[in-house]
């Protein structure tokens, strides 16, 4: 997706040079508390997608949940997301309390309908998040209502470069990604194809 430079590793040390100059170029001339916001909307958003990710891989499993427990992890899922964003918005909005306290109930109808009354599908083969709805839920909950402390100003940059980004990815990225894994593929049919020539010829002479 990077310019092919920025992976150039320097020998004598093993690192990536042109990706630090390049990271520390940046870094001279953005203020570092913008930094700091950018990092930090990026990785709430990842954690919270990561508890999201966790709900649906132990809860959902293509073929195996039924149509009627689907549903109700949908449910439960937007009931979480819901009121932990409504919990965020209304921390930026007033000094109160009753907000959350119609919020949070919510949450835990969420958290609770799919602790009792949804299935888990899925179940790890070596080693498995415990206490599951409630550790991936708060996690959830968490973490929006972080990304809700964070000003406004910071969310325009965070999209205004994700923007950027995404349009790089499309018009670069992927066609680059798309050449290498046909270039890989290519490499991979003469090598098997010699492998053929290598095999048909011993069994010529033998």
């Amino acid at each position: 997706m990077m310019p092919p430079w920025l992976a150039h590793f320097k020998e004598r040390t093993g690192s990536p040079l042109n990706a630090t100059v390049a990271t520390a170029v940046i870094a001279f001339f953005v203020n570092i508390g913008i930094l700091a916001n950018l990092l930090s909307i990026s990785t709430l958003f990842i954690f919270m997608m990561v508890g999201l990710a966790l709900l649906v891989r132990r809860y959902y499993v293509a073929g195996v949940t039924t149509e009627a427990n689907r549903i109700k992890l949908i449910v439960c899922i937007l009931l979480i997301l819901g009121s932990s964003i409504a919990c965020a918005i209304y921390w930026g909005q007033s000094d109160g309390w009753i907000g959350y306290a119609i919020a949070l109930p919510f949450w835990l109808i969420g958290t609770v309908g799919l602790w009792l009354f949804v299935p888990q599908a899925g179940s790890p083969k070596l080693w498995g998040v415990p206490l599951v709805p409630w550790l991936p839920s708060g996690s959830i909950v968490m973490n929006i209502f972080l990304l809700g402390s964070i000003d406004q100003a910071s969310f325009v940059r965070f999209a205004v470069r994700t923007g950027i980004i995404l349009l790089y990815y499309f018009f670069f990225g992927l066609h680059a990604s798309y050449d290498t894994a046909k270039e890989d593929a290519n490499k991979k049919k003469e090598g098997v194809s010699e492998l053929k020539k290598v095999e048909e010829g011993s069994d010529n002479v033998s």
